[in-house]
């Protein structure tokens, strides 16, 4: 209990928001917020304060935040050991992906190879899978951002040129019969980007710079799913990274014109951890395939 009352502040303090640190922790936000009371009550000090209707953390929860950091790092790595120790043909793997695709093949062969182990599989953008590892809430992570970290090994999985993904019935869709769409076609519509943070929003926005276009309107959606099905309801355009525009009837992608980035997807896991024996087969599987 203690641990997990912790584990609410330190997101609450890291995040800013109960909202969103409830989210993290996969939890509701009452109970983050019970927990944090609790916490207080018990060691009877302020640890938040509200400040124009803003949580504020308490010079004595910032001066406690660098410890339970520690703290709970400590503890996700003897969890993570606990989880993986035994026979090598049991227990459970998680992985974080920002595209799945690249990583599917390697599960199903691992899969065939080691029935009994249990994978995970959770998304997020680059930044967040590698931090997600970091953190030890992934044993493995996907991300298309080169991080030259010493911590961390590295195999690229693939590349994949940037494409447009539009509704069968656009405009631009019947452009794309006379050639390549060009990046100024992009000015009268609504663009649907991902949340900052995500690799392929960088690379388009700067893609735009580039060209010095500004798109009509931009719609932010942090799934990939979701930009997916917005653009199926007609909502918007998006830039996807080719293998990821899945094939719909109602979609069409579109080759861009001039110089298109190709969007790279890595393969991570701390080095200390590359021993590990549901960690080696797995990079082992994936050095096989590439």
């Amino acid at each position: 209990m203690f641990v997990t009352q912790l584990k609410s502040f330190f997101w609450v303090a890291r995040l800013g928001s109960i909202t969103q640190a409830a989210r993290q922790l996969g939890l509701s936000q009452p109970t983050v917020t019970a927990q944090i009371k609790a916490l207080e009550e018990l060691h009877e000090v302020e640890l938040f304060t509200r400040q124009s209707g803003r949580l504020a953390i308490t010079d004595a929860g910032l001066k406690l935040l660098p410890q339970i950091e520690q703290l709970l790092l400590q503890t996700a790595q003897i969890e993570s050991s606990l989880r993986q120790s035994g026979t090598v043909q049991q227990g459970q793997l998680r992985i974080g992906a920002t595209a799945p695709y690249y990583v599917l093949d390697i599960v199903k062969r691992y899969q065939a190879t080691l029935p009994l182990v249990d994978i995970s599989i959770q998304s997020g953008n680059s930044r967040q899978m590698i931090q997600s590892l970091a953190e030890y809430q992934v044993d493995l992570a996907t991300s298309s951002h080169l991080d030259t970290d010493p911590r961390l090994l590295r195999i690229e999985l693939g590349r994949d040129p940037l494409a447009l993904v539009v509704h069968a019935q656009h405009p631009l869709a019947q452009t794309a019969r006379k050639g390549k769409i060009k990046f100024s076609d992009l000015a009268t519509d609504t663009l649907i980007l991902r949340e900052r943070g995500s690799m392929t929003r960088q690379l388009t926005e700067q893609m735009l710079e580039a060209a010095k276009v500004t798109p009509n309107k931009i719609l932010e959606i942090a799934s990939r799913e979701s930009i997916r099905e917005a653009v199926i309801r007609q909502m918007g355009i998006s830039v996807f990274a080719r293998h990821e525009a899945s094939a719909h009837p109602d979609l069409v992608v579109l080759e861009l014109e001039g110089e298109v980035p190709t969007l790279p997807e890595y393969l991570y896991c701390l080095r200390e951890r590359r021993s590990s024996q549901l960690i080696q087969p797995f990079l082992q599987m994936a050095e096989s395939l590439k």
